[in-house]
């Protein structure tokens, strides 16, 4: 009996149609479709290519500045994910300024730093706030229960970006993508009108896809079907509802209002960021004005793979003077980056 998988993968190999370049839109996807292999599996007519849904990859330089400089402010400890300790700066990373001095951890969870303020009254703390949909409705949560149990001494350096005006500069600005494989896990809390209404006025399909080889497999082979056609399917119905998740919105729009906000390898974009609202501004840590984006290494050309101009293999310095040990841009330092995972998945095969 054939799988419903193996009628897909074999009508995926008799394309034979005009090359098409597809767009995975969310840093998992990358690093799943990377994981299984499913490029490889893809005839030379499909093009998977990296978009911009990475977050540390699409933060910018000035943020990083802040960081270090936030680092070295008398009584004072920035609080951060992993990736982002490495991300360089225009002159270092965060990881590097602790090691001259600095005073910055590393978490796990941001509820982590509700407890080090608790049990630190006197000292300040300032989190890495950066992220998507999917991670502003925690930042919320902290805020609000901050605010209940008067904590002064946390404040928040916010980089939070939203994905439907980044998506919509994209079919802008970059004509030869034919399809996107929009973000599970966004849709998952803002539901799946944005990415219907951005379908139909360009005529762009989109497919919202799970996580599995599958799931991707099955979401790719739609979007070659449904060429031409501004149109969006769900695939991932068990996760993500029409409506997404009225909680979740709720809290960040309590909590947050639109603003612009600036993206590596875009610049400022409108309506595409989220910022503290007036009433809860007192834990801002001096969010506003971030959008220089110069690195240490000019020949980096992150902002161009973020774009899917490039593949990362591309890049002069790749695998190079660029390599996980030794990033030189945020594509090859975060676990969601497409420099990383063409090194350590893709290479070889």
């Amino acid at each position: 009996m054939t799988r419903p998988i193996d009628h897909v993968l074999s009508r995926l190999s008799q394309y034979d149609g005009a090359p098409i370049r597809l767009m995975e839109v969310c840093g998992t996807q990358t690093a799943e479709i990377s994981r299984h292999g499913i490029r490889h599996l893809l005839p030379p007519g499909i093009q998977m290519i990296s978009g911009p849904g990475c977050p540390v990859c699409v933060t910018v330089t000035a943020y990083v500045d802040r960081l270090v400089w936030l680092s070295r402010q008398e009584n004072t400890t920035v609080v951060s994910f992993g990736d982002l300790f490495r991300v360089p700066g225009s002159r270092e990373s965060l990881s590097e300024a602790k090691a001259s001095g600095g005073h910055a951890v590393m978490v796990y969870a941001p509820s982590q730093m509700l407890t080090m303020a608790r049990q630190q009254p006197d000292h300040q703390f300032v989190f890495a706030a950066v992220g998507f949909e999917t991670t502003a409705p925690i930042y919320a949560g902290m805020i609000r229960r901050a605010k209940e149990e008067g904590l002064q001494n946390l404040k928040f350096l916010t980089s939070l970006k939203t994905m439907p005006a980044a998506l919509r500069w994209i079919c802008d600005h970059e004509p030869d993508i034919h399809g996107f494989l929009a973000p599970g896990h966004v849709c998952a809390v803002t539901g799946i009108q944005d990415y219907k209404q951005i379908a139909k006025e360009y005529g762009i399909p989109f497919v919202v896809s799970g996580f599995s080889a599958q799931e991707l497999l099955a979401a790719i082979y739609a979007l070659v079907c449904l060429q031409g056609k501004g149109e969006l399917r769900n695939f991932y119905p068990s996760v993500v509802r029409p409506e997404g998740n009225p909680m979740a919105q709720s809290a960040v729009q309590e909590i947050f209002e639109p603003c612009g906000a600036a993206w590596r390898g875009i610049g400022r974009i409108e309506g595409s960021g989220l910022r503290l609202r007036e009433e809860y501004r007192e834990f801002d840590a001096l969010s506003d004005g971030l959008d220089e984006d110069v690195g240490k290494n000019q020949h980096c050309q992150c902002a161009r793979v973020l774009l899917g101009e490039i593949l990362p293999t591309e890049c002069p310095l790749f695998g190079t003077a660029c390599t996980p040990a030794t990033p030189q841009g945020a594509c090859m330092v975060s676990a969601e980056g497409s420099c990383f995972h063409y090194y350590t998945s893709e290479r070889g095969r």
